[in-house]
């Protein structure tokens, strides 16, 4: 049995970005009963050269929305990253998931020998379409939301891995 480019792709990056919904609802609702000015969690960071978690999820975002629309040879949807509070990042998270949701198995599929040209910094960088999912796109993708999770969790939030999953 093998597992289809849309399987490894799309839901995957819809179910990691439903985790990072309920969390971040977590994280609101921790803030907003702790009197802590969300602000001060949204440019919280794990270390002074790494990016804050304003940035750690727009990336995440642009990682699942740019990867599939890869994929599927589409044009992503382009965000102002201009967010400032628990709401606007639920509002790019959710957009974010409306398109993905867009795409469809025949639009992925088949694209493992698809040339992906990326930009990273000043870098431009040339995959096949497997290569491009696999040792680049969803490794990106887990870092940044495993790091908005991390910076969560740091500073206080209780999180455990079954809200990272999605099993709770």
């Amino acid at each position: 049995m093998s597992i289809s480019m849309y399987q490894a792709s799309a839901p995957v990056f819809d179910r990691s970005l439903g985790n990072l919904t309920a969390i971040l609802t977590k994280a609101a609702a921790w803030a907003e009963g702790r009197k802590i000015n969300p602000a001060v969690l949204l440019a919280a960071r794990l270390a002074p050269d790494m990016f804050p978690l304003t940035r750690q999820i727009q990336i995440a975002c642009d990682f699942a929305k740019g990867t599939c629309a890869r994929l599927a040879a589409v044009e992503p949807p382009r965000f102002e990253d201009n967010e400032a509070s628990f709401d606007d990042f639920q509002a790019r998270i959710a957009s974010t998931r409306r398109f993905v949701a867009t795409l469809t198995p025949a639009q992925i599929d088949g694209s493992e020998t698809r040339q992906i040209n990326v930009k990273a910094g000043q870098r431009e960088l040339s995959f096949k379409g497997l290569a491009y999912l696999t040792g680049y796109a969803l490794p990106n993708f887990y870092f940044h939301y495993t790091t908005a999770y991390a910076i969560l969790r740091h500073n206080g939030l209780e999180l455990s891995k079954p809200d990272f999953i999605g099993l709770v």
